[in-house]
């Protein structure tokens, strides 16, 4: 009996040893094949969206490392090298997944996947050019994301007239109103905009602003002064005599104006203010019936022939004055001769063609006659190129020349 356990505890023994042994051998084979599992791996450089990693792999091609890795590659994004190049030690292996991107323009959207970093590189990825006035509704160095949307505004030339400044613009406003406040265009109260703010723009429109402004004037004016005569049976018939000098009034008006593009087009008068009353000039008409002809004093002429004088209230006129043809009664033309002296007179008085002296104006001839000058009145004649008013009535010495 004791020989028996004595057996069985031998075999044990020998049997523990036995499966220690095996177990070692399979420890020894699985290293062992582990070993050479890992010897025979190959390291590569992964570059994932540009993040890179080293890896060990025992893939044959770059499609199945990246189907390792579960990487789903699409016809949109990058790898370089090729799919279906085989993997080597130490290769460096780039893959970029593509981003979807919505670009809209002039309102027409389309959907595009792109490798592209950034907007800009996308634009030119795409063949999309913009010039300096389109509107892009990102900056072009925004780092593109999923899902992304982009609108670019493509701007145009229009004409715009503002207050008679007429310029070519470029704009991307799709109305008036939006072009006025691209452009910083502030319209004031009496202005016009011949369009509607909310009008549509179309590219060969012109968009046009008048500018109207009201402004006030101040006139002074001058008021001439009347004449009244009155009769004086102490002076002879055909003389006249000043007893009160004629004054000039003066008068302020306040006009309101308005403009239109800096012409005027409209003047109101809203203020009249009397600064001076004119005083009527007075003069005695002799009715002393003596003798028939005017009272004149004998002088020896400068050419030596005797001349009649007489004092006579004398005013200015041009060839250009109301009623007047420009040629005198006796047919000398007064538009054409700047230089020439002649006088209107009352052929009753002196005769027409007669030659004259007048005190203040000179030797002239007696060649013109007017519906206002009778008696001992005298019109002289000045070119209007050579007058600019202010004569006025003044009592004057003539000399008459026979």
């Amino acid at each position: 009996m004791r020989n028996l356990l004595n057996r069985a505890s031998s075999f044990v023994k020998h049997s523990k040893k036995m499966i220690m042994i095996a177990a070692s051998a399979i420890v020894l084979v699985a290293s062992l094949g582990i070993l050479v599992y890992e010897t025979t791996k190959k390291d590569v450089v992964l570059a994932i969206n540009g993040e890179e990693q080293s890896v060990r792999t025992h893939a044959d091609t770059v499609e199945e490392l990246l189907n390792n890795r579960n990487i789903q590659v699409t016809d949109y994004d990058e790898i370089h090298p090729k799919k279906n190049e085989n993997i080597k030690q130490g290769m460096e292996i780039a893959y970029t997944m593509a981003k979807q991107i919505t670009l809209t323009v002039e309102n027409d959207s389309n959907q595009y996947y792109t490798t592209a970093q950034t907007i800009g590189e996308f634009l030119k990825e795409e063949n999309i050019e913009l010039n300096s006035h389109d509107k892009l509704s990102a900056e072009k160095s925004e780092e593109i994301k999923e899902g992304l949307e982009v609108e670019i505004d493509k701007a145009y030339q229009i004409t715009l007239n503002d207050g008679g400044d007429e310029k070519k613009v470029w704009t991307t406003a799709e109305t008036i109103g939006e072009l006025l406040k691209q452009k910083d265009i502030k319209l004031d109260k009496n202005d016009r905009l011949k369009q509607k703010k909310d009008q549509l723009i179309a590219k060969s429109d012109s968009v046009d602003i008048t500018r109207v402004e009201v402004v006030e004037d101040v006139v002074k004016e001058s008021v001439d002064y009347s004449t009244t005569t009155k009769s004086d049976d102490s002076i002879t018939k055909g003389k006249r005599k000043v007893i009160q000098e004629g004054q000039e009034g003066l008068v302020t008006k306040r006009y309101e104006v308005t403009l239109e593009n800096g012409e005027e087009v409209d003047r109101e008068l809203i203020d009249k203010q009397v600064e001076k009353e004119s005083q009527d000039q007075i003069v005695a008409m002799g009715t002393k019936t003596e003798t028939s002809e005017p009272t004149q004093t004998v002088s020896r002429g400068d050419n030596g022939e005797v001349a009649e004088e007489y004092m006579m209230t004398a005013t200015v006129y041009t060839e250009k004055c109301n009623g007047c043809s420009g040629v005198t009664s006796t047919g000398i033309d007064l538009r054409n001769s700047p230089g020439k002296k002649v006088v209107a007179v009352d052929p009753n008085v002196i005769p027409l063609g007669s030659k004259v002296w007048v005190e203040g104006y000179g030797y002239a001839v007696a060649g013109d006659t007017g519906g206002a000058i009778k008696g001992n009145r005298i019109d002289l004649f000045k070119h209007s190129s050579k007058y600019n008013g202010g004569y006025g009535h003044q009592q004057v010495k003539v000399k008459v020349y026979k």
